[in-house]
């Protein structure tokens, strides 16, 4: 296994972010500084920032409904915070982007950093789906710009696709974008004139949340309970495993990871 991928595989690094440690001389094989693509053996110590690291023999990832009024961090300045919603030992998940305090809904939480930069980087198009609420009715022009012009924010151009979300109620919309720019929906309805009351949401990829209860988390694929998946690596593939698959089918798929 090369380096950054053992860097990802044992933290919440992606493969690029860990190429940029390596080169900012954060990661030591050894106690060197490690050359680009150095394979790693199982007798070599690996430190990050000083913190010895090991692969995880399996990843987690949950997906979480997340209440209003919860921060999106692990330092909630006295705020409550998603950290408070799980369990102990799923304390060291990562978010996969960010909703703010006011926004609730679907936020992915993972130690996978390969998998957060597949759902994340703008090289892998994520389409994200919100339910979000005006202070007033969108009026026709408005709604024309941001959805075919777009609305020019300081950092960039800004274009959602729009819908109703009921016949005959322009104060709410469901709307798709494929970026994620801080706060992008919010500040770009407020430049015509209208603040989001609630912002929901209920989609990002291939990923939903369909009747996953607010506070709550679970397996991707799952509709109840509180469940997680596990990742185990197979060379350039991941194979998911969920934790209701059956003992015989558990065993063999780690069968199959341990040979390769």
């Amino acid at each position: 296994m090369r380096v950054n991928q053992f860097i990802a595989a044992g933290s919440s690094l992606s493969r690029r972010a860990a190429d940029q440690a390596i080169a900012a001389g954060r990661v030591l094989v050894n106690g060197q500084t490690p050359s680009a693509g150095q394979q790693i053996v199982s007798q070599d110590v690996v430190t990050l920032d000083g913190e010895s690291i090991t692969p995880d023999v399996k990843a987690i990832t949950i997906m979480l409904n997340k209440p209003r009024g919860y921060v999106v961090s692990r330092d909630g300045q006295g705020a409550q915070t998603v950290y408070d919603l799980l369990p102990p030992e799923l304390q060291r998940l990562q978010p996969v982007g960010r909703l703010d305090k006011d926004s609730s809904g679907l936020l992915l939480m993972t130690t996978d950093g390969q998998l957060a930069q597949e759902l994340t980087h703008p090289r892998y198009v994520k389409q994200k789906v919100y339910q979000v609420t005006l202070d007033a009715p969108l009026q026709p022009l408005h709604r024309q710009i941001i959805a075919e012009q777009g609305i020019e924010l300081d950092d960039g151009r800004s274009q959602l696709g729009l819908d109703r979300l009921r016949d005959g109620d322009d104060t709410r919309w469901q709307v798709r974008m494929h970026e994620g720019r801080n706060r992008q929906i919010r500040r770009t309805f407020q430049a015509v004139g209208y603040t989001v009351t609630k912002l929901h949401r209920v989609q990002f990829g291939q990923y939903s949340l369909d009747s996953l209860k607010r506070g709550d988390y679970q397996s991707f694929g799952s509709c109840s309970g509180r469940r997680l998946i596990f990742s185990w690596w197979l060379g350039k593939n991941r194979l998911i495993l969920p934790t209701t698959s059956s003992p015989a089918s558990s065993k063999l798929l780690m069968a199959m990871a341990a040979k390769r």
